[in-house]
């Protein structure tokens, strides 16, 4: 197939454009700049521009492209550049494919867990309601972002990523020095739910809905067994060798982090991944502990 991919310098899309093309797919990367590269579209969605000629005949789309919400406190200004970042462009974009004489047959736009809040251990599914929070109203927003494309037949599905394990970036490359360490330890109760899914099952997630056309709508990219903080902290430190008995109390991460701690560290999902599941998504790493193994030691 012939795939176009935004957000290709992230964490998530720097992994899976050569995974796509390991598979025999050829990959254009959609791209901010100015002078473009072999293999490369140019656009700004802050301005609105993109030639939608370039943008014909491509099979699917993986929209990936917004803001880093975890690399500083929720400023004011920090939380407009997320919102902004994932709704105008996704709708820019998804505008710009329906105009199409030959749009994708389908694309995966970005979206995350956060859409459901902090749900205790309420067991959530595709079918779950939003709930309340900056993440809910932006993951909600986010989504409808992308009707315009729904509109027009493509079929689309939001990928509702949970926590990605990569030692590349993300919150297992912050954890990783202080747990390395010893310093390691669970965050506030250590009772909230973590929803987690490894980077090279979160590549495979995105081409298995590709793949499968009768996947469309939300869709839950998580390992099928969620885990509290505290069982997550004593699997990594089993994964590291390392003890974990340094906690992290609740008023502490929120002075350090404030909103943002709130919602990413100290609330909770525990989340299903009914669609993936019975469509016969085969999961590498489905268990925490072997998972975060693999997660420290790949390159």
């Amino acid at each position: 197939m012939k795939i176009l991919v935004s957000g290709s310098r992230g964490l998530v899309g720097s992994s899976l454009v050569p995974f796509l093309q390991s598979k025999g797919h050829e990959v254009i990367r959609l791209v901010r700049g100015e002078q473009p590269r072999a293999g490369e579209i140019l656009w700004h969605p802050a301005k609105r521009q993109l030639d939608s000629s370039q943008l014909e005949g491509f099979d699917a789309v993986v929209h990936l492209a917004g803001d880093n919400i975890a690399s500083g406190r929720w400023t004011v200004a920090k939380k407009a550049a997320i919102r902004e970042s994932r709704i105008n462009g996704t709708k820019f974009l998804c505008e710009t494919l329906a105009s199409l004489k030959k749009p994708p047959e389908v694309i995966v736009s970005g979206s995350a867990i956060g859409y459901y809040g902090d749900r205790g251990n309420e067991t959530l599914t595709e079918s779950s309601t939003s709930g309340t929070g900056f993440l809910a109203e932006v993951c909600r927003e986010w989504e409808s972002a992308a009707a315009p494309a729904r509109d027009a037949g493509i079929r689309v599905a939001y990928l509702r990523t949970g926590v990605v394990l990569s030692r590349k970036g993300g919150a297992l490359a912050k954890m990783l020095p202080p747990f390395k360490l010893g310093m390691g330890g669970r965050l506030g109760a250590g009772t909230q739910y973590m929803s987690w899914v490894t980077l090279d099952d979160l590549c495979g997630i995105i081409l298995h809905i590709i793949s499968h056309r009768e996947i469309q709508g939300p869709v839950n990219a998580v390992a099928p067994h969620a885990v509290t903080n505290q069982e997550f902290t004593v699997a990594f430190g089993h994964a590291i060798n390392r003890p974990t008995i340094v906690p992290a109390p609740a008023l502490a991460v929120h002075l350090l982090l404030g909103e943002m701690a709130d919602e990413l560290l100290l609330s909770g999902q525990l989340v299903k991944p009914e669609k993936l599941l019975k469509t016969g998504y085969d999961f590498q790493h489905p268990a925490v502990e072997q998972a975060l193994r693999h997660a420290v030691s790949a390159s």
